[in-house]
């Protein structure tokens, strides 16, 4: 399993960020404190305080860095 920081301050970065995301057969997991949501789900991400990052766990090991690559434009530092 692989965490990265993203930001989805924008309904259209949410939008794309779940198209990306269902490109991939891979599970996904969005943490924000004590929640815990599917990525591939809109409703989901929108339950979720979108105004700080969310640490983002991909659970794929094989592709990861593909996956990584894709999800450049929501990355934060």
């Amino acid at each position: 399993m692989k965490t990265i920081r993203i930001s989805l301050n924008s309904i259209d970065k949410v939008k794309s960020f779940v198209n990306d995301l269902t490109k991939f057969d891979a599970d996904f997991d969005l943490v924000s404190g004590r929640y815990v949501i599917d990525a591939k789900s809109i409703m989901g991400i929108f339950s979720l305080d979108l105004s700080k990052p969310i640490d983002l766990n991909i659970h794929s090991e094989s592709n990861a860095d593909e996956i990584i690559s894709v999800l450049s434009p929501y990355i934060v530092d």
